[in-house]
């Protein structure tokens, strides 16, 4: 009799197994989640950290969509750029933005977890520190971002800058990294070098899902530039000033950090080609600003 079972066992053992696995639920590669990251605030500009999923709507080309994912105050590593402007404009300001650089990665930087780059542009785009999660590298790298010498700029090095070329390459950098993702731009967003122009840079930030945050720092002539980079890739725009000091600044850069709101859903339409689509994200408080990017790059 236990003979029998065994062999009944072992006969039928194969189709529950078969059946079991068809009922199990399969998910497609081609599902492709749309990621947002978002911060609240009031009229009063104070930001709003305690919302849940619930208080949120979410709309791609006018569509409504359904949110599956959501998290407050993300905890996502975060892949972060430094990207300073080193044209000869930002000579008297620079020992500044980089005493800010300091202070704001010693309170910013988690050990492991998260990484940043150093950039710095002028007529010539210079990577001075990889991704790293090294405070002492960073550190050095610090140290050696500075403006044409008088030899160089006697030889046409470092005489323009370029703005957009500097953040298509950033972009570029950035794109296959996880987690949350921004590049701090220090600049008076003057381009006069740039084989790229202004559309196409933002295009690059938009495509790698990289959120730009300008200072503009010395000079108005390119303040509607760095805002267009900012609005349309959901950073933040802020001019230093004597209400406004870098440090003040970056304090807020991070504490729209720190109070984010992760959300993502799938498209209720599958892309045929690669295309951007408008994004909309609201809160049921009519009575709330949301800054999140405006776009995503979808693809087949």
């Amino acid at each position: 009799m236990s003979f029998s079972r065994r062999s009944v066992l072992r006969a039928t053992l194969p189709l529950l197994l078969s059946k079991l696995r068809a009922q199990e639920p399969t998910f497609s590669s081609a599902v492709r989640v749309v990621n947002l990251l978002a911060n609240v605030r009031t009229r009063k500009g104070a930001i709003v950290s305690d919302l849940s999923k619930d208080d949120f709507q979410v709309f791609e080309d006018s569509r409504p969509q359904v949110i599956k994912y959501f998290a407050r105050q993300s905890d996502l590593p975060l892949m972060l750029g430094l990207m300073v402007d080193t044209s000869m404009s930002q000579d008297k300001v620079l020992d500044q933005e980089r005493a800010a650089c300091f202070r704001f990665l010693d309170s910013v930087l988690r050990p492991n977890k998260d990484k940043v780059f150093i950039q710095q542009f002028d007529s010539r785009i210079i990577v001075r520190q990889e991704l790293t999660s090294s405070w002492k590298d960073l550190n050095e790298s610090l140290n050696q971002v500075d403006t044409p010498s008088r030899k160089q700029l006697t030889n046409g090095i470092g005489t323009g800058t370029r703005l957009y070329d500097a953040m298509i390459e950033s972009a570029n950098a950035m794109k296959t990294q996880q987690g949350r993702k921004a590049v701090i731009v220090m600049t008076d967003g003057d381009d006069n070098d740039s084989e790229a122009t202004l559309s196409a840079s933002i295009e690059a930030a938009v495509k790698a899902d990289l959120l730009i945050y300008s200072i503009l720092f010395g000079g108005r002539a390119g303040q509607r530039v760095l805002e267009q980079m900012s609005r349309e890739t959901g950073g933040g725009y802020f001019e230093v000033s004597k209400k406004a000091s870098i440090d003040d600044i970056f304090d807020t850069i991070q504490n729209e950090l720190r109070n984010q709101y992760s959300i993502g859903y799938v498209s209720d339409k599958v892309p045929d080609i690669g295309e951007f689509r408008k994004i909309q994200l609201k809160t049921t408080d009519k009575t709330l600003s949301v800054q999140t990017r405006e776009r995503y790059w979808a693809t087949p």
